[in-house]
């Protein structure tokens, strides 16, 4: 039996070989990933069965069962899902980019930075009465502004004559610690009684997410990801080294360029809505690369589904185990990625 089948598009013109074993297991993850968004929709306070759940998208249920779905549950659903996939994708791209299985946005800097800016902004456009005079949507802006510069000092400091694996990771972690105290400090500037509610959101919590974060999110983080998923190829080329990738007419510093464009981007855009959510970025590309291998065609589909996993499930925890208090999300992430870290840093050392 064949491992890979063809695809082909427009008399041949367009084609795909594609992995038969890591199209069912992103199959399968795809359907797992349905079946949590429901079960956590209907868990909580006030649970309700998962088929009445499923009925109410077609107009079935209570209208109290209507009201908690679809204003009080979904969105941070939806959110947590589209914030997964976000952080994992883009930790996906960034190993592949630097070849580096340490790399993610939270280790080297990315999601300090983007959280930084954030709250720089809060700070910034907040009036007297502590309410912001321009628009929300500018937020994931000043995200992604922050992620980018992070990115860059981060990349440009690590380089000599190339960049090395450790020397990324200790200035990454040197410059997540900087954005984090600049980050207290605008809290500090902040109104009072906004400290406490912004440090959980930095710890990552999608307590306040909204249907209008579901509208700008949902069609951003859609097309990024497809972005990613077409560019794959190119991050397939990086990881043979730049100068294997520049002899078989592969555009290195253009393609590394629009990688790490995407990869801010999506970080932050979740950023922007779910918090600092950590360790998703560098959890979810090693459990797919254990599942699907290492081609980035099937790795960066499959982190997608796991990084949505992760969150939803850190999420749905945090609402439900621990009534009347929620926990946010980014406390049971950080509990089982930093361990993994440790694993994956005295992994790297000893290889």
């Amino acid at each position: 039996m064949k491992k890979y089948y063809s695809f082909r598009l427009f008399a041949g013109k367009v084609s795909f070989l594609i992995d038969k074993k890591a199209t069912r297991t992103i199959l399968f993850l795809m359907g797992l990933t349905a079946m949590v968004f429901i079960i956590s929709t209907g868990l909580g306070d006030f649970a309700i069965n998962p088929f009445t759940t499923i009925s109410m998208f077609f107009g079935g249920g209570t209208d109290m069962e209507q009201l908690v779905v679809f204003q009080f549950r979904l969105p941070r659903i939806i959110v947590s899902l589209l914030a997964g996939m976000s952080l994992a994708v883009a930790g996906g791209l960034l190993q592949g980019i630097i070849r580096n299985p340490l790399a993610s946005p939270d280790i080297i800097g990315l999601t300090a930075g983007a959280g930084t800016a954030v709250m720089a902004f809060l700070w910034i456009f907040s009036n007297n009465n502590h309410s912001l005079y321009v628009s929300i949507q500018w937020l994931p802006i000043a995200a992604f502004i922050g992620a980018t510069i992070v990115a860059l000092v981060v990349y440009l400091l690590s380089w000599r004559n190339g960049v090395t694996p450790i020397r990324l990771v200790l200035i990454g972690i040197g410059l997540s610690a900087l954005m984090q105290a600049a980050t207290t400090m605008f809290m500090i500037l902040g109104p009072i009684y906004q400290a406490s509610q912004a440090n959980i959101w930095m710890i990552g919590s999608v307590n306040n997410a909204s249907w209008e974060n579901v509208w700008f999110l949902l069609p951003s983080t859609t097309i990024l990801l497809v972005i990613a998923f077409i560019s794959s190829r190119n991050v397939n080329v990086q990881e043979l080294g730049e100068d294997v990738a520049t002899g078989v007419g592969s555009y290195v510093q253009k393609h590394r360029f629009m990688l790490l464009f995407i990869s801010t981007a999506l970080v932050g855009g979740a950023v922007a809505f779910a918090g600092g959510i950590g360790f998703v970025g560098l959890m979810a590309p090693h459990m797919a690369r254990r599942l699907v291998g290492s081609s980035f065609g099937a790795l960066l589909p499959t982190s997608a589904f796991i990084g949505a996993l992760l969150v939803m499930l850190a999420d749905l925890v945090g609402r439900t185990l621990f009534l009347p208090i929620i926990i946010p999300a980014g406390v049971f992430t950080a509990g089982i990625g930093a361990p993994y870290y440790i694993y994956l840093l005295i992994k790297t050392k000893n290889g």
